[in-house]
């Protein structure tokens, strides 16, 4: 037998044991540490611009084609679109859980190559952009020029050129990218007033630009081939004037000579600058013009490190800032993952010293204690080499399954010692001689318990998506650490039992003493109780009926969710003004908001960004978005200082803002599985209904959600009626009179628009050169009578006398979801609800308000939790049949393995009645706890049962054998159980980062572990009498043979 090899060797079982220890702790050091496993579902994202174009005319001819042929590229599993009014349009791809997103790249762009010939002339001119995309923000740096030396154009470009390409080549860096960017331009600012005077048109000054901003390869003098009758000793590369540099030189550009011999240059009709690119967003840190650079995590890649990478990097890079120009990381999301994590090793070690303190109080005995004090440390610094083998990283998952294999994997260590201490006390024999003894009653019992347990844990690896992903990186966590603790069980622990333990004990003290007579009154209270059951079997079944019934209520009225919402550091907000708003009233709203909020104690930074739509990720100049950091948890323990007080807060301040929506966001759960906290959704219209009617029917959705009270705030970022002017033009008469039609509306982009010309070089990049009328010509409906065209007998002819101008409404952001024009939705739970309550009743509105060509379609963390839903009941039911499978195999029988799953209801029992007790939900976590219950509740039972057939096998009755095993095991059963529920204690009460994960999980395990400990084992030994029973009935009924194919019981 294993374990009598291992007595006769104690030195090659310790040598075992480091060797694991020594392998564990090599891998801690290398391990990735995240807040989760890699479970964001990848993004590519297409990127194109249709300059001048609306966001209906990009839809309808950009977007379409494009998402025709990606619709259906392999592992997706949805799309969505946005089509912006600054003439820009991006497609987001979201793949399933575990797709290669490099692949994923290839098979969109393969896809996107076949629609390009059907996209309009100009998209082809502009380029359309595959690439990878991560939505996971890591980091905000913001730069700043606190003695306002720097305005926000030159610190933009500053960190373009110096700072953003640094950290994009930096491992792990999947994106960085400044928020409102002022890229340089080389602005040409037009005065049609003179253009139309001297008989000139926006084209013929993009056409003289065109011209004479160029770039020329001019060739070599004296290149090869030469005539070998007169070699040429020299050659020369002929440089020409290329490219234009300076606003003086493009002031100098010729328009045309006139008559008399002078010349018309650009600037007698234009001003022009080196200005930026857009205007369209105005950043600030706590009122201060600023520039933000969002820097997003590369899809599997490690955050904490890459986090220290970037700030390194950044701390590098500002020795050369110049004076006056300064940065600060206001906004670092991995701070909540180092603490939350440092949250959970503290529990961690909390739950060790409780669980050696629950073991010592059992045992008595400090050498006796001591053995699994030794073991435990063994199993769970070697599950960490386990972990690096299997590609897993330390996260949330991971660690929490570290804290339950604690209790867990002391069981193995507390079964063997006590049961070789029971019989060194009760048969008087020496240690070495009772080890030998009790491991060959004991080691059956360890094996089953680790196979039962490596059963439910392992088919949880085979199961795919977001869950899956979850649930494997925690399941295969105890498993391994339950083999480990199983080897350590058979090797380490009898060679420590049998060098460590002393013949004859000392005399226990005066408290282990009265604990003694009150645990021995207990057993026989205990006793009695399980032989009252076995005379009255009828009422123990039927009283656990009635358990199982309250059980299946209980689950009934639980809510689900995804996985708990947590304080995480900083609140997101977005304040939405009348569609059509301009940039500086919305900027006005954004800095009385930025006012209120700095006397909130709790705030840290305000980062403002006005003219970003978060919700989009587009610029509008109606929307502000506000990122605010807060203080660190530490000091934020008072009540009314959470991240969740503060959204309140916020909504509260939007209310006192007039005009202004305030929609404020705690960040999701799972970092870049969506924009905002709460849910997201979009309408999609199925039918021929335009925007107005698509725009009405989200309006009617909306009204009847609000009616329900599990519904907090909900809203959209639909609007079809920004103000618009509809010009409609007479092509007949445009024709009659010799205009051009594509003249005319390049007059208008040129007047209205920035119309991109071409390019110019500085600080070693490209830039663009763009022209556009001077603010006064185009800040009034009225000015369009300003624009001129030139017909082909060379008169100016007004835009007015060949087209109607009327006013209208539309769209600023055209969205589309799945192939179908859609609106999105946004909403949170109302307090007191849960995630599922919340989709359950949007799902219920729109089944009343919808007609039949509206549907609701889930997106981001809200498609994944519908995903989810079901998963849980097959991981639960295939833990099951496993166990039993597992178990049938050990005691070559097919009945009695169903006593040991009996237990499994009262630990179903505890957990969700703790869950209900304490308003938690059925989400993740609680789950996960639920499949650990499975084992554990087993695990009880196994002890029960194993021994009961050996008292069978002794010769004595069905119920004094289970009476006689129930008594023998209580002690270790008590013991193994009120270990592993205070070892799980910490995670129930915490506080702190993350402490809503921890609640989750710890309160399920531990109701489920009170369940299984203090109702189960009055009811096993009743099981196995039944069960036994039943067995022996149908042998004797089929003549003699034993159903279950094993010896008669």
């Amino acid at each position: 037998m294993i374990s009598r090899f291992f007595l006769g060797r104690p030195v090659f079982s310790i040598v075992i044991s480091l060797v694991i220890v020594l392998a564990g702790l090599a891998a801690i050091r290398n391990l990735p540490i995240a807040q989760y496993p890699d479970i964001i579902p990848p993004e590519v994202n297409v990127t194109t611009a249709y300059p001048g174009a609306s966001p209906e005319v990009i839809a309808e001819t950009v977007a379409a084609p494009l998402e025709q042929q990606i619709n259906g590229v392999d592992n997706m599993l949805y799309m969505r679109s946005t089509s912006s009014g600054d003439g820009s349009l991006s497609i987001s791809v979201t793949f399933a859980v575990g797709t290669n997103p490099d692949q994923a790249t290839i098979n969109v762009n393969n896809r996107v190559q076949a629609a390009l010939t059907t996209l309009p002339t100009e998209v082809q001119r502009q380029g359309v952009t595959v690439r990878k995309k991560s939505s996971n923000i890591l980091q905000i740096p913001i730069f700043e020029s606190p003695n306002k030396r720097y305005d926000a154009v030159y610190i933009s470009n500053y960190v373009l050129v110096n700072v953003l390409d640094e950290l994009k080549r930096l491992p792990g860096v999947g994106d960085a990218s400044i928020f409102g960017a002022k890229d340089y331009s080389m602005r040409v600012w037009l005065r049609p007033d003179k253009l139309a005077q001297l008989k000139l048109t926006p084209t013929d000054v993009a056409a003289a630009i065109e011209e004479q901003n160029a770039q020329f390869a001019a060739g070599r003098i004296g290149a090869e081939p030469t005539d070998p009758a007169k070699p040429v000793a020299l050659n020369y590369m002929v440089t020409t004037k290329g490219r234009l540099a300076t606003p003086e030189e493009f002031e100098n550009i010729i328009l045309k000579a006139q008559n008399d011999g002078s010349v018309l240059r650009l600037r007698d009709v234009a001003r022009v600058e080196l200005g930026a690119k857009d205007y369209n967003s105005v950043s600030k840190l706590s009122g201060n013009p600023s520039v933000a650079i969002g820097i997003f995590l590369s899809p599997g890649a490690n955050a904490l490190d890459t986090a220290d990478l970037v700030t390194n990097k950044l701390a590098e890079l500002s020795k050369r800032f110049p004076d006056g120009l300064d940065y600060k990381i206001a906004l670092d999301t991995t701070t909540f993952v180092r603490v939350s994590i440092e949250e959970v090793i503290h529990t961690l070690v909390e739950a060790m010293i409780l669980v050696f303190l629950v073991v010592f109080l059992f045992l008595q005995n400090f050498r006796a204690t001591l053995i699994p004090c030794l073991a435990v440390p063994v199993s769970i610094i070697g599950t960490f080499a386990g972990m690096q083998a299997l590609g897993f990283t330390i996260n949330t998952l991971t660690l929490f399954g570290m804290v339950l294999a604690i209790g867990i994997v002391v069981d193995d260590a507390i079964v063997v010692l006590e049961n070789v201490e029971r019989i060194m006390t009760k048969e008087k024999l020496p240690p070495k001689a009772a080890t030998a003894k009790a491991m060959e009653e004991v080691t059956g019992p360890v094996i089953a318990i680790v196979l039962v347990l490596c059963a439910v844990f392992v088919p949880v690896a085979f199961l795919g998506g977001l869950t899956g992903q979850m649930y494997k990186q925690f399941a295969i966590t105890i498993a391994v650490s339950v083999v480990i603790s199983g080897l350590v069980a058979l090797t380490l622990t009898p060679a420590l039992c049998a060098a460590l333990l002393k013949p004859g004990h000392q005399e226990p003290n005066r408290f282990f003493r009265a604990f003694n007579r009150l645990f021995d009154k207990i057993t026989d209270g205990y006793a009695a109780g399980v032989g009252f059951l076995l005379r009255r079997s009828i009422l123990a079944v039927a009283l656990f009926a009635v358990l199982c019934a309250g059980a299946l209520w209980l689950f009934r009225i639980v809510p689900g969710g995804l996985v708990p919402d947590e304080d995480v550091g900083y609140v997101i907000g977005v304040n939405i003004l009348p569609d059509g708003t301009s940039l500086r009233a919305t900027q006005a709203v954004d800095d009385a908001m930025d006012a209120m909020n700095a006397q909130d104690m709790a705030t840290k930074y305000l980062i403002s960004i006005t003219g970003l739509d978060l919700l989009s990720f587009t610029y509008r100049s109606n929307y502000g978005t506000m990122f605010i950091p807060l203080k660190p948890w530490d000091e934020r323990k008072k009540p009314g200082e959470s991240s969740f007080d503060v959204v309140k807060r916020l909504f509260g301040r939007g209310m006192a803002l007039p005009k202004s929506l305030t929609l404020a966001f705690n960040p999701p759960p799972i970092s870049g599985m969506s924009n905002t906290g709460g849910f997201e959704a979009y309408l999609q219209s199925r039918g021929e209904g335009g925007t107005q009617e698509l725009a009405a029917m989200t309006d009617k959705l909306l009204a009847e959600a609000k009616k329900n009270p599990a519904l907090g705030r909900v809203a959209t970022t639909f609007g079809a009626n920004v103000p618009q002017l509809r010009v409609e033009l007479d092509r007949q008469k445009a024709k009659a009179l010799g205009v051009a039609i594509s003249d005319v509306y390049a007059a208008m982009q040129a007047t209205f628009g920035a119309y991109y010309v071409n390019d110019f070089n500085k600080f070693g990049r490209t830039f663009r050169v763009q022209i556009q009328s001077e603010s006064d010509y185009r800040d009034r409906p009225e000015d369009l009578r300003d624009v001129y065209v030139r017909s082909s007998k060379g008169e100016m002819i007004p835009l007015t006398a060949l087209a109607t101008i009327e006013k209208s409404t539309g769209p600023e952001v055209m969205e589309r979801f799945n192939v179908f024009p859609a609106a999105k939705i946004m909403g949170q739970p109302a307090d007191g609800h849960t995630s599922s309550e919340a989709l359950a009743a949007m799902e219920q509105a729109a089944a009343k308000a919808l007609p039949a060509d509206y549907t609701l379609a889930w997106t981001g963390s809200a498609y994944q939790e519908k995903a989810a839903q079901g998963s849980s009941a097959l991981i639960f039911a295939m833990g099951i049949v496993m166990v039993i499978l597992i178990l049938a195999a050990q005691y070559e029988r097919w009945t009695l393995p169903f006593a040991v799953v009996m237990a499994v209801p009262f630990a179903l029992f505890g957990a969700i009645l703790a869950v209900f007790g304490r308003g938690l939900s059925n989400d993740i976590y609680f789950q996960i706890a639920l499949v650990t219950l499975i084992g554990l509740a087993a695990k009880n039972a196994i002890l029960i049962v194993e021994f009961a057939v050996i008292e069978v096998k002794a010769g004595k009755s069905l119920a004094d054998a289970a009476l006689s095993a129930a008594k023998l095991r209580f002690r270790p059963i008590i013991m193994t159980s009120l270990a592993f529920i205070l070892g799980c204690l910490p995670l129930a009460i915490s506080t702190g980062a993350g402490a809503n994960s921890r609640h989750a999980i710890g309160t399920g395990v531990i109701g489920g572990m009170l369940g299984a400990t203090l109702l189960a084992p009055f009811f096993i030994p009743v099981f196995f009498k039944l069960i036994m029973g039943l067995g022996a009935w149908t042998k004797r009924l089929t003549g003699g043979h034993d159903d279950d194919g094993g010896t008669p019981a």
